[in-house]
């Protein structure tokens, strides 16, 4: 597995993992992140939605899919800039802000290794 693919591939079992957390025991997950506990529906469809998009990553590296892996630094970096975004306009709490860290952090590697 090239270098970049790995990046990719870690990403994609980073994204798989969160997603179990948030399917599987969402409230467990949520408060560790200073976000309110929640029975609403929505928060364990976007942890299986997040296991579906790490499950594509995966996929993608192992196949060496070098436009998607370049598609995927676009598109993680945009994550901290929309996030923030939010949290700017008092939409969001300002933790997500984390994740589009980690997001961008990601991007960078994948973007150092193409």
């Amino acid at each position: 597995m090239s270098q970049v693919a790995l990046s990719v591939f870690v990403y994609g079992i980073y994204l798989a993992a969160a997603g179990v957390g948030f399917l599987f025991v969402p409230n467990t997950v949520l408060p560790v992140l200073k976000f309110p506990k929640s029975n609403e529906s929505w928060v364990r469809v976007m942890g299986f939605l997040i296991v579906i998009i790490g499950f594509y990553y995966i996929v993608a590296a192992r196949n060496e899919l070098n436009v998607f892996f370049w598609a995927t630094v676009i598109a993680r970096f945009s994550v901290l800039i929309c996030f923030t975004g939010l949290v700017l306009a008092k939409k969001a709490r300002p933790m997500l802000i984390a994740f589009g860290v980690v997001d961008s952090a990601g991007a960078l590697w994948t973007l150092l290794t193409i």
